[in-house]
Formats: structure tokens, C-alpha cells, sequence
């Protein structure tokens, strides 16, 4: 077992082992080859990035119609841009700007650094449930995963792929210890294992550990299963904040 599988090993032990195992199956994976090495081929790389561009076309057509009338709620809301980008980890641990339909109030930085309660749970979870941060419109945004439909030009441009690992903010990069070296191979994903199981009800280190599950054992037919079952979970709007 390689230094990068014996990390695994480790971080997989120190979550729920259980709750881990019943994610694989439900993506019909085989639990006991979760911390084989990482094992692709060119084909599956062509196959991924053709289904990346397909998917990118569809996103970008389906968020031009859908723009006018998201665009006028926004800024009958607050009167603030319609879009917002930050700096994420990208494959290999570079940079790049990530776009997102603004689901927040124009101020949220300077707002969590004005309440330093809920600073320490967004550095210690990732996420705030009941953010106050999010406007009206904002919470229909991320329910649906609308918001999200900018990051199709990321996919485009090769930044971002449909499928991978959440896309992280430099500062959550200690989060993932020495997973971070695994994490990176890869593109970060629109979706991925740890949003369509549970979104953000699991917790920090249970997105760490399905992130790099699904670096280990992804393929063609696992990025189709999650997309589907990212369908299945955006409809409901389940675990979403």
C-alpha cells in the first residue's frame, strides 16, 4: 500500500466507517477495494473531459434562459452584483476563480468577520446551517443548486470538471492534512460523491474522505451514477444549505 492509501486508511478510520461504506454502495461500489490505488486509463480521461464539454453546453444554455429572470429577482433583492467568484484550489493546487450566482448578501465576508461565533463553525464545518447570510433569493438559488450553474464555464475551460472533489477555498486546504496531495490530482467537480451523500448534512471530515474515495475508484460509470443521483438529490433540494 502506497504513503497516499495508507492516509486514506487512516482518515477513513476516523470517520463514520459505517456511513462511508453505505455511500460506496449505493454508487455500487465494492467497499473493500475503497483504498486500492488510483487506477484510470486515456480513455476514460477523453471520455470524462467529452462528457465535461456536453455538460458545460447544456449548463450554459440552460442558465442563459434562466439568467433574465434570476438576474431581476437579485437585484430587485439588494440592488448587488449578480455574480460572485472566489479564488478555489484547482487540480494540482493551482489557482483559479470559480463563478457562482450571488446567494449572499453583498457584505458576507465582512459579516462573518464581524460575528466571530459563526466564523469559527464555517472554519470548522465549511458551511453555517441556517446561514443569515443568504438572502431570500439566495436560499432558492442553493436548494435548487441554481446558483451553481456559472461554474459550467469553469467546466468549459477546463478548470472544473462535472464530476471530482468539492471545490475547496485556500483556507480550507488544512482541513485535508496530508489527503490534500491525493485530493489534487484531480479537477474539482460541480458535483461529486460527498453532494449526493447528504450534501451538507455530513460532516467536514466525512467530505474529506468521500472526496478521495472518489479519486481512488473513479471511472466513466461512477461519474454517470453521481450525476444522476446529483439529479435525484437537487430535485428535493435534500441536504441543501
Amino acid at each position: 500500500m502506497s504513503r497516499v492509501s495508507k492516509h486514506a486508511e487512516s482518515a477513513v478510520n476516523t470517520v463514520d466507517a459505517e456511513f462511508v461504506r453505505e455511500q460506496a454502495e449505493e454508487i455500487f461500489l465494492d467497499y473493500s477495494l475503497l483504498l486500492d490505488e488510483p487506477q484510470t486509463s486515456q480513455a476514460y480521461e477523453i471520455t470524462k473531459r467529452l462528457l465535461d464539454i456536453c455538460g458545460a453546453i447544456v449548463g450554459l444554455v440552460l442558465l442563459a434562459l434562466l439568467l433574465p429572470i434570476i438576474a431581476i429577482f437579485i437585484l430587485l433583492e439588494d440592488g448587488g452584483p449578480i455574480f460572485y467568484r472566489h479564488a478555489c484550489v484547482g487540480q494540482y493546487g493551482q489557482s483559479f476563480m470559480s463563478y457562482k450566482l450571488r446567494s449572499m448578501i453583498v457584505s458576507a465576508d465582512d459579516y462573518l468577520r464581524m460575528h466571530p461565533e459563526l466564523l469559527q463553525v464555517w472554519q470548522k464545518n465549511g458551511k453555517i446551517e441556517k446561514d443569515p447570510r443568504i438572502t431570500r433569493v439566495g436560499n432558492i438559488l442553493r436548494s435548487t443548486s441554481i446558483d451553481e450553474l456559472p461554474q459550467m464555464l469553469n467546466v468549459l475551460r477546463g478548470e472544473m470538471s462535472l464530476v471530482g472533489p468539492r471545490a475547496i477555498q485556500f483556507s480550507e486546504i488544512s482541513h485535508f492534512g496530508e489527503l490534500i496531495e491525493l485530493r489534487q490530482t484531480v479537477k474539482p467537480g460541480v458535483t461529486g460523491l460527498w453532494q449526493v451523500s447528504g450534501r451538507s448534512m455530513t460532516s467536514y471530515e466525512q467530505r474529506c474522505v468521500l472526496d478521495c474515495i472518489y479519486v481512488m475508484n473513479r471511472s466513466f460509470w461512477m461519474d454517470l451514477r453521481i450525476i444522476l443521483k446529483t439529479i435525484l438529490v437537487v430535485i428535493p433540494g435534500k441536504g441543501a444549505y
